[in-house]
């Protein structure tokens, strides 16, 4: 499954984690230096969502956090009704 939301689009972004060494000149080293750059990935925020679509449906999605918060979706209503004890059986 994708890492993608399913509103917003957001996806994994590239980026560095650099590495650093030595003590910073203000507080009296002689500066810091990169001694290695490695590749990593950042990751949205993803919730899994129950959530109610404009065609009345309800669904499961994979939603941003950011989402959420700004109110871009419609949470689906607590389920109010029961399984019928004939068809556990």
């Amino acid at each position: 499954m994708s890492r993608i939301c399913s509103v917003t689009g957001k996806r994994p972004i590239k980026g560095n984690h650099i590495w650093r060494s030595g003590k910073a000149k203000k507080k009296g080293g002689i500066g810091t230096h990169v001694t290695a750059i490695t590749k990593r990935r950042f990751f949205p925020n993803l919730q899994r969502v129950k959530v109610l679509l404009p065609s009345g449906e309800v669904r499961y999605i994979r939603v941003a956090a950011t989402a959420i918060k700004k109110g871009l979706i419609v949470k689906a209503p607590p389920r109010t009704w029961k399984k019928d004890a004939a068809a556990a059986k």
